[in-house]
């Protein structure tokens, strides 16, 4: 089973240029039942890796794009009445899928996202007073733009906690670039064309042996001592919750696994530190004035902490 994941990754880098650590993190958490936060500016790839990924997984893929006039009922579903069969019938909205992309999800109303966010922690949807189950796979992928915040509304940072990492999409270099440009020229490049490397099944069975992925104790207290460090670290206004600790364990055993491991090390925490908590921690004010990133407060946080042995 884990070679045909490693194979599915080395064929998704293949297809998306310039977003190798993006890429694995995204199929960590896809791995480890989570969901995502993408942010980056317009034009950088986004839509194209998400669907990228639900066509090698052989799943089903939905967007949605947000706007101020979106309404719970667009992304849940609702009852309409059949005239011909004088009965009301259940029209499931796109949330029943795989994989969904929520594009720009700060350009709707906080009851709107409220109504996704719910999918996401609850794994189910309520339709006129009756349950539906969603998909034993369900991953969201929710995109922000960093650029322009005319209009929009910004997620709470009670609601993006429910995701499990937030990712920067960074320009790739000069070399990839230009790749890229090259497969759109010639047409080489058609997400719709991409061949399914699994099926849902196979995945689900996957996610159970990265369920049985080692933490040893050692590992643990350092997964523990990260956070606990968020909160008394007088840089940091508000630190991480218990879920931030559980995000950054589930996400090292997916990340041991994709490298071919059965334990967790401390590097493997290292590195799906700063996605699991860059939205989950709120800077002190005087920090933030003088111009300090969240992502250079969490490697000096992470630094500071002795490795176990």
């Amino acid at each position: 089973m884990r070679t045909q994941i490693l194979t599915l990754l080395e064929k998704y880098e293949e297809r998306i240029l310039g977003q190798s650590t993006n890429l694995r993190l995204l199929l960590s958490a896809i791995l480890a039942g989570g969901h995502v936060l993408l942010e980056g500016v317009p034009g950088t790839g986004k839509t194209q890796m998400v669907r990228t990924l639900a066509s090698l997984l052989g799943g089903s893929f939905h967007r949605i794009q947000f706007t101020p006039d979106l309404l719970p009922s667009d992304i849940t579903g609702s009852m309409i009445y059949n005239m011909k069969e004088s009965t009301f019938e259940t029209l499931k909205g796109p949330v029943f899928t795989n994989i969904l992309l929520a594009d720009e999800i700060n350009r709707t109303p906080a009851k709107t996202q409220a109504a996704l966010l719910e999918a996401m922690e609850e794994k189910q949807v309520t339709i006129q007073g009756k349950t539906y189950p969603l998909p034993d796979v369900f991953f969201v992928v929710a995109t922000q733009n960093p650029i322009e915040f005319e209009g929009t509304y910004p997620l709470p940072e009670a609601q993006q906690d429910r995701f499990l990492f937030k990712l920067h999409i960074e320009f790739p270099s000069f070399e990839e670039e230009k790749n890229v440009l090259q497969q759109v020229i010639e047409n080489s490049y058609d997400a719709s064309l991409v061949a399914s490397m699994l099926d849902m099944d196979t995945f689900i069975t996957i996610r159970k042996e990265i369920e049985q992925v080692t933490v040893g104790e050692g590992v643990l207290d350092y997964i523990m001592q990260i956070v606990r460090k968020t909160r008394e670290t007088e840089s940091i206004r508000f630190g991480a919750s218990t879920r931030a600790g559980i995000s950054i364990g589930k996400a090292g055993q997916a990340w041991a696994y994709l490298a071919g491991r059965d334990y967790v090390t401390p590097d493997d925490i290292k590195i799906v530190a700063k996605p699991s908590l860059r939205h989950r921690i709120q800077l002190s004010p005087h920090v933030e004035l003088e111009g300090a990133a969240v992502d250079q407060i969490i490697e000096e946080l992470v630094g500071s902490i002795p490795v176990p042995r």
